[in-house]
């Protein structure tokens, strides 16, 4: 859906895809640590990608000039 999303935005003019990719990329990171709570992966991997969601966001909204 992530995918799709992301082919919505850059056809519609929403932006280059470099920014299409870091507006996205925050909810791909949480995703992926909420497959690995599911399939019952060790915690490190779990945790991982959720903390690296956090500066991925913040990036993004600098960009945003929030």
């Amino acid at each position: 859906m992530l995918l799709a999303e992301a082919v919505w935005l850059w056809r519609r003019g929403r932006g280059r895809p470099v920014e299409i990719v870091l507006a996205l990329a925050p909810a791909a990171l949480i995703l992926l640590g909420l497959r690995a709570a599911l399939t019952g992966t060790a915690w490190p991997f779990v945790a991982a990608p959720l903390l690296l969601a956090w500066p991925v966001h913040l990036a993004d909204l600098r960009r945003r000039r929030w």
